[in-house]
């Protein structure tokens, strides 16, 4: 994307002009002229599949391969870019039928999910910041399925999606965003604070940025934890490009390299911080080349495949106590930043409508399926259909929650007593109001 908002008075078409001007401000691989924010990657094309019966090869294709009924070898040819490595992400990647479908029934239900935030926070059942993740479905899919559970995970105030795919539900988000007892938070943290320490997630952050010191003492603590000799668990943070210049993410990369931590720092470049594009607002917009001497990989965001075996390939590298890495995602969102934004007054509606028609996450994951044999148009229709009930019968039970309440809500998880985790005794020093002398009640 460019600063422009419009074709410039040699009246380029608007294909012509957004491949320009992303060209301008992604510079790819040579070899690959295509730049990532417009490519399709191979593995869609694959109509057939290379099948084996018994080691024979009985058929030929472009995109994939099919290692035995279940199972296809998909290409990823042009997927990364590396910066100080001398291995990179393993150009292929196999994935079961099982696996595929389960990242397209996740994907779809955050999608879904997002959808009906949208719907009811425009029936005001929803009040506040609400900032949606829809189009970027693919980057948390693909670094939850190749993290294991015992890694942490902190991200920004774009949390929703984050928070269902480490452990939550649709109730559970809903609930939260409706402000109820039932929510993950108990209806205290709302759109931008889910937590879920259970599942290893440490939330959304309200401040931009101020996510990536925290997940630095989480990757510190996975360093002081770590077993002698194994590999470590990891710890990652996600943030915008819009917060990809902060000092605070300056100092927590000095100390992540200074030490060996295994943290990786994961930049979700959708483009635009807030409502300034990446050429307006940053000088340096290879946001994977910015650790200086730490390493870094650009991967393309709309290809959970791709998405999947790069952070594969991240976890191991710095698990194994090579220190932190850069990630760079390329993705895109479709809604604007937050609800109070249209998303259109800095960028134009043809732009948007571009990108869902050639990189949406999800109509890549559906036509790879259906390439690959896996599926075909009508039993993803059905599995959509069946989705598109179970979100809506988890907004009613979101729905038919209540409030927290004064007693005991208010003071839980804000005292503990003793060191002790779950006691929520407050102190005898601290006046409660007056409640007689209260208009609220």
């Amino acid at each position: 994307k460019s600063s422009q908002l419009h074709p410039t008075a040699d009246h380029l078409s608007l294909y012509s002009f957004i491949t320009k001007s992303i060209q301008r401000s992604t510079t790819m691989i040579a070899s690959k002229a295509a730049s990532l924010f417009l490519r399709r990657s191979i593995p869609t094309a694959a109509a057939a599949a290379t099948r084996s019966n018994a080691g024979r090869t009985i058929g030929a294709a472009s995109g994939a391969r099919m290692m035995s009924s279940d199972t296809v070898t998909f290409d990823l040819t042009g997927s990364f870019e590396t910066y100080k490595l001398d291995t990179a992400p393993n150009d292929t990647i196999e994935m079961t039928k099982e696996e595929l479908l389960e990242h397209f029934e996740l994907m779809y239900t955050m999608r879904r999910m997002e959808i009906t935030c949208d719907n009811e926070y425009k029936a005001r059942a929803i009040r506040g910041f609400c900032h949606l993740y829809d189009g970027q479905e693919a980057v948390a899919t693909g670094i939850n399925a190749a993290f294991d559970p015992e890694d942490s995970w902190i991200t920004s105030y774009r949390c929703h999606c984050t928070a269902l795919a480490r452990g939550g539900s649709v109730a559970s988000v809903l609930g939260e965003l409706f402000g109820n007892v039932d929510g993950q938070t108990q209806g205290k943290g709302g759109s931008m604070h889910f937590y879920n320490k259970a599942h290893n997630f440490f939330g959304g952050q309200g401040i931009v940025g101020a996510q990536v010191p925290v997940g630095l003492g989480l990757a510190f603590a996975n360093h002081y934890n770590a077993t002698p000799g194994k590999p470590m668990q990891v710890a990652i943070a996600c943030y915008g490009d819009g917060a990809a210049n902060q000092g605070q993410i300056w100092e927590s990369a000095n100390m992540a390299s200074l030490w060996k931590l295994p943290m990786i720092f994961c930049i979700e470049n959708n483009h635009y911080g807030m409502g300034t594009s990446i050429d307006r607002h940053s000088s340096h917009s290879d946001y994977y080349k910015m650790g200086n001497h730490i390493p870094g990989v650009r991967m393309d965001g709309m290809n959970v495949l791709a998405v999947k075996e790069g952070m594969r390939f991240v976890k191991d590298y710095v698990g194994q106590g090579n220190g932190p890495m850069y990630v760079e995602m390329m993705t895109y969102r479709y809604h604007g930043h937050s609800m109070s934004d249209p998303g259109t007054t800095y960028r134009n509606r043809e732009e948007i409508a571009l990108t869902r028609s050639t990189r949406d996450p999800l109509e890549f994951v559906k036509k790879t399926l259906i390439e690959a044999g896996f599926a075909d148009a009508e039993q993803i229709k059905e599995t959509e259909k069946r989705i598109r009930k179970e979100v809506a019968e988890q907004v009613k039970l979101a729905k038919s929650s209540s409030p927290p309440t004064i007693e005991p809500h208010l003071f839980q998880y804000v005292y503990s007593k003793d060191g002790g985790k779950e006691q929520n005794e407050f102190p005898p020093h601290v006046r409660m109001p007056d409640f007689a002398k209260s208009k609220w009640y």
